[in-house]
């Protein structure tokens, strides 16, 4: 339903003949001028103040309304933007050794995973290299086990502590005596049998041996037959199976297959050891006192001392450059085998079998092609109103009649100025990218805000101020704000705004579903308004979580620009509408 609203102005023709002609009234003037002027006085003020321009309304103006009824629908308000779309990941091969390529088996457009071997470089050199370092660290290992041994003194043989030479804190040199280890458990003992018996002895054979003194008889075993003499004589050694009480001050003798020895022998230790110290220094500890056990290679005593302790570190040192040195061969032996950093795509070959690579040279270009992002710069007003998570709907050019699901993963903080004007980064990922390729230009929307079933009237029908005409008859009219001028049948009423999109704006409340209200399609004022307060003035474009309008009058109110009789705009110095003036008259849109 069209609503019209004229005015018609007086005809300026009955006026022009109303007024006297010109030369009747100067003659008139002439004989009646001091009852006239006080007239004319009168005249001046009532026609300046019809004429005053708070009371001035436009001539000849005829404002078009359209009825409709708040209706039920879907709305959202989404931030757009444009980008380049991006790999999930990219990895340029290079090479980190020179050499001549041996293998490369790969083509651009294979799938490769992670860990794939792409390339293998002639290694021979570096094998070289590599056996030279392993020998240089065996060296320097048995060189820090040596120096770093020469601080203990360790038993040679497995027995008794028969004589400690020194105490604790006692200083010693390099060379001095400082214990002896005795094995007794078994006696050897050397004797000599003529040459011809003893030919026919053998290593494991038993023997007698008869105690000097006692004449007692132990049994034997022969360890080894060694040598002969002038006389045809030769010595055969025997092993008491049992020491018992023997000493090296105990002489005996033996028969062997009825032949005795030409002569006694004393009695010897199996083992018998004189250890000295390796370095000088202090005597720190002593872990085994006399008559104690040990087996071989315990530590008897510990030594320390300055110069001890800084040889102990030098060769320490030069063990552990040798390890790093043999460590960085190792790595350089891997960097001949080239293996894929990433799983993706090969986008790019740039080495072939046969090429002599130099260190640095680029190999390969790999994409991750699991997902595709972009990454789209938002304006400061509107970037506070994303966070990550945000549904995205995703468009490329190349891709006709197809939308993609995107996902906001990241919301930049740090922002690029130029131009007084803040953008931010907002990256966007897309994993459905069937179509899509790295480098097409893509279009982002975001759905910044939703309402699923709301209330709405169309954005032309907000009136600045959050105001909605409506029928005087409507359920919502008794809200009517009072203080609001509307036409005639029509009420102001105050409404709360909530998402809005191009064509609509959501009505919280203020209005219901029984309401008819009306509105000039023309005149669409660029806010959006959005919960309690709207959208600020973005020229247009909407977008979500802003407060109430800074320029609100007070009260919550905003009036309504004013026009002049050819629908220009006011100066700058024109009052304001008066109180009590229609605002759909003072601010209202010609409709030709």
């Amino acid at each position: 339903m069209i609503w019209n609203k004229s005015k018609q102005p007086a005809d300026p023709q009955q006026d022009a003949a109303a007024a006297p002609k010109k030369g009747g009234a100067a003659a008139f003037a002439q004989k009646n001028w001091k009852w006239l002027v006080p007239v004319a006085i009168v005249v001046l003020a009532g026609g300046w103040w019809l004429l005053k321009p708070k009371g001035a309304k436009p001539a000849n103006v005829d404002t078009s309304y359209t009825e409709a009824v708040p209706e039920t629908r879907d709305v959202s308000n989404t931030l757009s933007g444009t980008g380049t779309l991006k790999p999930a990941n990219t990895y340029s091969v290079k090479s980190l050794v020179p050499g001549k390529v041996l293998t490369g088996g790969f083509e651009e457009g294979d799938i490769v995973e992670e860990g794939t071997v792409l390339y293998t470089v002639d290694s021979s050199d570096a094998t070289t290299k590599v056996e030279q370092a392993a020998i240089t660290l065996q060296q320097a290992q048995r060189s820090y086990d040596k120096t770093a041994d020469r601080q203990y003194v360790r038993a040679e043989v497995a027995g008794v502590v028969s004589s400690l030479k020194v105490n604790k804190g006692d200083e010693v040199k390099s060379g001095q005596e400082v214990a002896v280890v005795r094995d007794s458990s078994k006696m050897n003992l050397v004797l000599e049998f003529p040459a011809a018996d003893a030919a026919n002895f053998s290593v494991g054979q038993t023997a007698e041996v008869t105690l000097d003194g006692t004449f007692e008889v132990l049994p034997g075993t022969i360890t080894a037959v060694t040598g002969t003499d002038a006389l045809h004589r030769q010595p055969a050694y025997r092993n008491g199976h049992s020491a018992g009480g023997l000493t090296t001050a105990q002489a005996a003798t033996a028969t062997i297959n009825g032949v005795s020895s030409i002569a006694a022998a004393n009695f010897q230790y199996q083992a018998e050891r004189t250890l000295t110290a390796l370095a000088s220094g202090t005597v720190t500890a002593i872990n085994v006192r006399e008559g104690g056990s040990v087996n071989k290679d315990d530590i008897i005593l510990t030594l320390s001392g300055e110069e001890l302790t800084e040889s102990i570190q030098s060769a320490s040192e030069t063990l552990r450059g040798a390890e790093l040195s043999m460590q960085n061969m190792q790595d350089a032996m891997d960097n001949y085998t080239i293996t894929s950093p990433i799983s993706g795509t090969i986008i790019e070959k740039n080495a072939k079998v046969g090429d002599a690579l130099s260190t640095g040279s680029d190999l390969c270009t790999i994409y991750d092609l699991s997902y595709l992002e972009m990454t789209i710069n938002v304006d400061e007003l509107q970037v506070s109103s994303l966070k990550v998570g945000q549904s995205v709907q995703v468009t490329a050019d190349a891709v006709k009649d197809k939308t993609y699901e995107g996902l906001v993963t990241r919301v930049s903080m740090k922002g690029d100025t130029s131009g007084g004007t803040t953008t931010y980064p907002v990256t966007v990922r897309i994993d459905e990218t069937d179509g899509l390729r790295p480098g097409m230009n893509a279009n982002a929307e975001i759905v910044v805000a939703q309402a699923k079933n709301a209330l709405t009237v169309p954005n032309a029908a907000i009136v600045r101020g959050g105001y909605v005409l409506v029928r005087q008859d409507s359920p919502s009219a008794v809200n009517a704000d009072a203080s609001m001028s509307a036409p005639e049948g029509y009420v102001y009423v105050k409404v709360k705004t909530g998402v809005s999109d191009d064509n609509y704006t959501q009505v919280t409340s203020g209005l219901s579903e029984s309401d008819t209200i009306a509105y000039d399609p023309s005149s669409v004022s660029s806010d959006s308004y959005y919960d309690d307060g709207g959208y600020d003035d973005m020229g247009g474009e909407v977008i979500g979580g802003a407060g109430n309008n800074a320029d609100l009058a007070e009260g919550g109110e905003e009036t309504l620009p004013e026009e002049t009789e050819n629908g220009e705009a006011p100066a700058a110095d024109a009052e304001e509408p008066a109180e009590g003036i229609d605002p759909a008259e003072a601010g209202a849109v010609v409709v030709d």
